[in-house]
């Protein structure tokens, strides 16, 4: 396993990392297997574990504690907060009065005294930056953290972050975690170029694209709506949407490429992020053994020039086939009432 510098913050990270995503009820809900699979990743050179506090309503956190007794001081332990932790319309979000409740309850759910990388795990129109960044530097200096940064954040935000920071005298983000795979190749255009020029670390998630990278959903086999992630966002993979057609057309194309240079779909898929210069380290999220070894057996894969060219041929750089599951949407987008006049001022004359 080979290690990057994360960002500038002095620490060096495993070029994979354990996302726990999948930790306790929503995915694995066997606690000594998910433990199992932690030991397992740390002893192929993996350190650089990724939870969050949502993740099956804190279970995750907390098997990750367990996991992490005894090894505690040989990881780099990043995890999450901003959605919302039970009843209460201050429960959630990027507040100072929720950052401080949901560090602290972190901790204790983690069973340690620091997190070595928090990241506010989405944007919050509702609260000033300067609000946040005021308090997670305040949390650095106390100990608690020792570097913050952002996921999902776009490359505006991304900027004006850095300004406020720089302004007013305060930390800066020193992350950032997007969505990016061979479906999702937004990212390129503006944000990675980003996090390059402000000597930002990049976690990237989603390299299998929802399961679509995985080889699982096929053109013209029969997709099971009523299982798996298929039955919680049927949309995303019904076989008669046009989206969902390009989407299988592009995975026969990536299926047949992947044979050629003789791996498999995922390994390709995984292995495509971590070749991009601001990538720091691609967080896979297995359910199972079978899966994070699958995937660390792959972390050696080399994908040449003229691979990523044929990717590059299949999809466009900087171009997304679809909105990758749990991404941020601008309210300026989602919100109508933000996109438009007031009838009565809509006309030019």
């Amino acid at each position: 396993m080979r290690y990057r510098p994360l960002g500038r913050t002095g620490m060096h990270v495993s070029v994979q990392a354990l996302g726990t995503m999948m930790f306790g009820a929503v995915g694995n809900p066997d606690h000594d297997d998910c433990v199992r699979i932690v030991h397992a990743a740390l002893d192929q050179g993996i350190n650089f574990v990724d939870t969050a506090d949502m993740y099956s309503a804190g279970e995750s956190e907390e098997i990750v504690g367990k996991a992490l007794r005894g090894r505690r001081d040989d990881v780099v332990l990043a995890t999450k907060g901003h959605f919302p932790m039970g009843e209460g319309v201050n429960r959630g979000g990027n507040s100072r009065r929720w950052i401080l409740t949901a560090v602290e309850d972190s901790l204790r759910r983690l069973g340690t005294d620091r997190i070595d990388l928090y990241q506010i795990h989405r944007p919050d129109d509702s609260t000033d930056i300067e609000e946040t960044l005021a308090v997670l530097t305040d949390l650095v200096r106390q100990g608690k953290i020792r570097a913050f940064g952002c996921s999902t954040f776009p490359a505006e935000d991304v900027v004006e972050a850095y300004h406020v920071a720089e302004r007013r005298g305060l930390y800066r983000f020193r992350t950032e975690q997007p969505p990016y795979s061979i479906l999702a190749r937004g990212i390129e255009a503006s944000l990675l170029p980003v996090c390059e020029r402000l000597g930002m670390g990049v976690l990237t998630w989603g390299p299998l694209a929802s399961g679509f990278l995985t080889g699982r959903y096929r053109k013209d086999a029969p997709i099971d709506l009523t299982s798996g992630r298929a039955r919680l966002n049927p949309g995303r993979f019904d076989p008669t949407l046009p989206v969902n057609v390009t989407k299988l057309d592009i995975v026969e194309r990536l299926v047949e490429l992947a044979e050629e240079i003789g791996c498999t779909l995922p390994e390709l898929a995984v292995a495509f992020p971590t070749a991009h210069p601001a990538v720091t380290s691609v967080v896979i999220g297995p359910r199972t053994m079978e899966q994070a070894m699958a995937a660390i057996k792959g972390a050696s894969l080399v994908l040449d020039d003229a691979t990523l060219d044929r990717i590059d041929e299949i999809v466009p750089p900087g171009t997304n086939v679809y909105h990758p599951d749990g991404a941020w949407t601008h309210p300026a987008v989602a919100r109508s009432a933000l996109r438009r006049r007031a009838v009565g001022e809509r006309a030019a004359g």
